[in-house]
């Protein structure tokens, strides 16, 4: 008997849904040398703030199936699956002051910020035309 079924073709390699400087890379990888027990900073976003949204930090022990990986450098960022669409396309640097250090993110999807630059409001990414 013929199998009938399509032979499935090699996936292409997706862009990343975000992209690390230098900068934010090596901190990523001092954060983790720290917890050598964990898998990577994950990044997501929650409601809050006077803008409404928040980006969220924490490291992950794992990745779970909704969430993208990405790798730069040596450094691993998870970031959730449910902000990915809110995500897509930011640069994530890491800056330090005299005052502050911080994670600082060029994202094309947000649309406002509070004065003080703790909260953001960002929609998410249009789908690309087909």
């Amino acid at each position: 008997m013929t199998d009938l079924r399509p032979t499935p073709r090699p996936r292409r390699p997706r862009p990343a849904v975000v992209t690390l400087t230098p900068a934010a890379a090596d901190r990523v990888r001092d954060l983790l040398a720290a917890q050598p027990d964990k898998a990577g900073l994950k990044i997501g976003l929650k409601n809050g703030g006077c803008a409404g949204q928040e980006y969220t930090f924490a490291m992950a022990e794992a990745a779970e199936p909704m969430d993208e990986v990405v790798s730069a450098d040596g450094a691993t960022v998870i970031v959730d699956g449910k902000a990915v669409l809110y995500l897509l396309g930011s640069e994530i640097d890491y800056e330090t002051t005299r005052v502050a250090s911080r994670f600082v993110f060029r994202n094309p999807n947000q649309t406002d910020a509070c004065g003080c630059g703790e909260s953001v409001t960002i929609t998410p990414a249009e789908r690309p035309p087909a």
